[in-house]
C-alpha cells in the first residue's frame, strides 16, 4: 500500500532553520520520494518504509529541539504524479 505524506515542522525557537533543514535533508538521504515547498514537505512512498522513516526521523528531531511542533498529513494513496487540472 502506498501512502502520501505531508509534514510541517516547527521548532518553537528563535533559530528554527537549523532543525527544519537537518529534518529535511534526513528525509531526502532516505531514497524516497521527498518534495518541498516553502510551507511543508511531502514524502512518498510503501506504507512501511515511508512509517519506519518518519519513526526514526521525527523521533531525532524531538530529541534535538527543545520546543517543536509536527503537523502531519497521512494519504492512503501515492500522489506524487498530482497535477491539477483548472
Amino acid at each position: 500500500m502506498d501512502i502520501s505524506v505531508e509534514l510541517t515542522l516547527t521548532p518553537l525557537q528563535d533559530d528554527f532553520e537549523p532543525p527544519i533543514i537537518h529534518f529535511i535533508k534526513s528525509l531526502r538521504a532516505s531514497g524516497l520520494r521527498v518534495l518541498e515547498n516553502p510551507l511543508s514537505t511531502q514524502v512518498f512512498g510503501s506504507y512501511d518504509a515511508v512509517m519506519k522513516l518518519l519513526t526514526q526521523e521525527i523521533k531525532t528531531a524531538f530529541e534535538n529541539t527543545d520546543k517543536v511542533l509536527l503537523y502531519m498529513k497521512i494519504v492512503k494513496t501515492d500522489r506524487s504524479e498530482y497535477e491539477p487540472h483548472f
